[in-house]
């Protein structure tokens, strides 16, 4: 638990510099400042809002035992094994299959499933996916995802924004070369960030999944799946806000270039090696 306030810390610190460093580039004092009390700002609210901007971003609706009893008794059975309360559950009308978590704490959780990963995967396929969700939770996961998200996108707006940062006087303002660097260079900055902190947590999800649910073939048989179907159907949502694609399951991005080259998810053969190591044990 430690470990992850610490990695939260860094990170929270870590966007608070970057938005002093591109408000300095582009604005000197003044913008630094603007920036620093901006960033300061964002990740404040992050931390209390951003799971439900992040839900309603993807028209989640949420469901309980009447209304989705096949996924809310699947859910509540793996939330009793892990030991974990009972997370909010929400679909996604989306025919993508892909998951995620959300939350800032393991009372505040939830966790969202795609109305085609409800339909495309089995039962026992489908238990493996959320249970790695659940893993995500349990491991603390989901706040440093969650902000990282949420400020991920607003550096690019502050990037894109940055020209307001400039100074009253002509010779205070940045040039224009410097303008178009920062705006290029800052979301390549936020996207290391956050493929720095993803790739590890989706291992370390993996094995909790495989852990929380007894039955890693499942999972890998699911990833197997996802990973086939998932490049072929769009998430429109995830290419409008391709901040959000580190918290699912698998890469929802349409397309190759930079995304691919800043992928946030380890290659899906070497998760399916892992968990299939896990089940020869």
């Amino acid at each position: 638990m430690f470990g992850n306030w610490l990695k939260t810390s860094i990170l929270m610190a870590g966007i608070v510099a970057l938005f002093g460093a591109v408000g300095a580039m582009l604005g000197g004092e003044k913008g630094m400042l603007m920036a620093l009390l901006f960033g300061g700002a964002m990740n404040v609210w992050a931390y209390w809002f951003s799971d439900k901007m992040v839900l309603r971003m993807y028209n989640a609706r949420e469901v309980d035992e009447a209304t989705s009893p096949y996924l809310y008794k699947m859910v509540a059975g793996l939330a009793q094994r892990a030991g974990l309360p009972m997370p909010r559950v929400y679909i996604i009308d989306e025919d993508q299959p892909n998951a995620f978590a959300t939350g800032r704490n393991p009372e505040h959780a939830a966790v969202a499933a795609t109305t085609g990963i409800i339909r495309m995967l089995s039962e026992r396929e489908l238990r493996g996916v959320m249970a790695h969700e659940m893993a995500h939770v349990r491991n603390r996961d989901i706040l440093i995802s969650t902000i990282s998200a949420t400020v991920a996108g607003a550096i690019s707006m502050l990037a894109q924004f940055g020209m307001f940062f400039g100074g009253s006087r002509d010779d205070d303002r940045p040039s224009p070369v410097l303008q178009i660097l920062v705006m290029i260079l800052a979301p390549i900055a936020a996207m290391v960030i956050q493929m720095a902190i993803s790739r590890t947590r989706e291992f370390g999800a993996d094995r909790g999944g495989a852990e929380i649910s007894g039955d890693p073939e499942a999972l890998a048989s699911a990833l197997a799946k996802i990973d086939a179907y998932a490049r072929g159907i769009p998430m429109h949502t995830a290419d409008e806000h391709p901040e959000t694609a580190q918290m699912m399951i698998m890469n929802p991005l349409s397309g190759d270039g930079l995304r691919s080259l800043f992928s946030t998810h380890p290659s899906t053969e070497e998760r399916i090696a892992r968990l299939r190591e896990l089940a020869a044990r």
